[in-house]
């Protein structure tokens, strides 16, 4: 079995997939409403939406015939968490490249001390 964020990340790999989650971003919707934009059969959205629900990114309800799909967003904050930790390295690599271009504008050839 992979690890949650290997799973959400290999779930939006898929522009489809990605193209869902967008649209389930701004309410619930049913499988024939999120098939409307796609040139694909009910059956092939189904497929992105079982692969979406492996990752823990959408679930199901069931109201009487009605079986509504909804955003779960907890994966993406796992995600956000791993990517902020990349985001910290390249903000101190580029204050790092600021201070070293701003010393170099100053006149000293050695930049700044570390």
């Amino acid at each position: 079995m992979t690890d949650r964020l290997s799973a959400t990340f290999s779930a939006l790999a898929d522009p489809t997939r990605r193209g869902i989650l967008a649209r389930l971003a701004r309410g619930e919707a049913t499988v024939s409403e999120l098939a409307e934009p796609y040139d694909m059969s009910l059956a092939a959205v189904s497929k992105h939406l079982k692969v979406l629900e492996g990752a823990g990114l959408v679930s199901r309800g069931r109201e009487a015939q009605w079986r509504p799909c909804r955003l779960e967003a907890a994966p993406l904050r796992d995600i956000s968490d791993w990517v902020e930790a990349y985001r910290r390295f390249w903000d101190e690599s580029l204050d790092k490249l600021d201070d070293y271009l701003r010393a170099l504008q100053q006149g000293d050839p050695e930049g700044p001390a570390n």
